[in-house]
């Protein structure tokens, strides 16, 4: 079976929805399967408006479909609904080859939030790109349900995994944050508007509040919180230091479909405190005892009152945590993908109740 894969989203940007794929894509080829990518990095790039980080394809429809009809892939997997995303999905339909889809990223309330314009005016053009896909992957399961009551209901599951060997609790901790008035609090992220960081920064509780990540809104957030430490954007061991030097994680984001963050975190040993969302809902459950609320002892808190969930946050075991952060594997996640790639390419499934969103 050939395998192509159309996105929008790669490297050198870092986000959760490049390293899900850069990793699902390294793990496939070391299974024997290759996989055609069609990135950003094939095309002449402008900067995304407001976000200078991400660069977007100019023009790629020819581009994409001669990559495309030279490859002849059995099946597409097509990443994101950006200009090379919508490009696959065109030659996709006008080739009659199947695709599979994800819905990484909620564009209608980024777009909202950006635009001042109702998320709902972009919930058709959502519709519209994922209407003809064999499967929509999703990373949780109330996200499953919330696009079946958008009119997208031929969802499948697709986890996500930490890397284990750099996410344990065990470790150096950041030099930075190791004499910080506790606790610690931390934020792991894109530093934009809609990551709702503000919620987290004005939230009264006593300790320090350190960020680490880039983005458009860090000078501003810089400017409006001098009491926060920034420390930019880290990777490897020096982000995994931080998450160990941290008493507590605090997710403030509304939007996000998964937070891939939030699992390292807990894999480092770390509480975690987020409000009642698609994400961090999935992960923790509403008790904090997992969705199934299958725990023994919590992991982290979440509640309509950031401040509340921060402090029943601090009182988690952070074995607990790490025990629980550990148990999401790439390998399973990969599994995962490839089975929905199986199915939507008609062939024979080994683990049909991988798929179940």
């Amino acid at each position: 079976m050939k395998l192509a894969l159309a996105t929008d989203a790669w490297t050198p940007q870092v986000n959760g929805v490049v390293r899900s794929l850069t990793t699902t894509v390294d793990l496939l080829a070391r299974r024997g399967i290759p996989v055609k990518t069609i990135t950003p990095q094939d095309f002449l790039t402008v900067p995304m408006p407001g976000y200078a980080s991400i660069r977007l394809a100019v023009a790629p429809r020819f581009g994409v479909r001669r990559t495309l009809q030279a490859c002849r892939p059995d099946i597409v997997h097509i990443s994101t609904e950006g200009p090379i995303g919508w490009a696959a999905r065109g030659w996709c339909l006008a080739n009659d080859v199947p695709y599979t889809s994800a819905f990484h990223t909620r564009f209608p309330e980024y777009a909202s939030v950006r635009t001042g314009i109702s998320a709902e005016r972009f919930w058709p053009i959502m519709r519209l790109f994922h209407a003809h896909s064999r499967a929509v992957m999703v990373s949780t399961r109330s996200l499953s349900e919330e696009l079946a009551g958008r009119g997208i209901p031929h969802t499948s599951r697709w986890s996500r995994g930490i890397d284990q060997t750099l996410f344990r609790p065990d470790g150096a901790r950041h030099p930075a944050m190791q004499d910080l008035p506790g606790p610690v609090l931390l934020y792991v992220g894109r530093v934009a508007p809609e990551k709702n960081l503000s919620a987290f920064l004005r939230a009264d509780v006593p300790g320090t509040k350190v960020i680490v990540g880039d983005g458009p809104a860090l000078d501003q957030i810089r400017a409006d919180y001098p009491q926060a430490l920034c420390l930019g954007a880290l990777r490897g061991e020096e982000l995994a230091s931080a998450y160990r030097s941290a008493d507590c994680f605090v997710f403030p984001s509304l939007t996000d479909t998964f937070g891939l963050v939030v699992i390292e975190a807990l894999a480092c040993g770390v509480p975690v405190a987020a409000f009642p969302v698609t994400g961090p809902i999935d992960i923790l459950g509403p008790e904090g005892l997992g969705p199934d609320s299958e725990l023994e002892r919590p992991v982290g808190a979440v509640s309509p009152d950031l401040e509340a969930a921060i402090t029943r946050a601090l009182t988690v075991d952070r074995n607990a945590a790490a025990d629980y952060g550990a148990r999401y594997s790439w390998d399973h996640a990969t599994d995962q993908f490839y089975e929905t790639i199986r199915r939507a390419a008609g062939l024979p499934t080994a683990r049909p109740d991988l798929l179940a969103a």
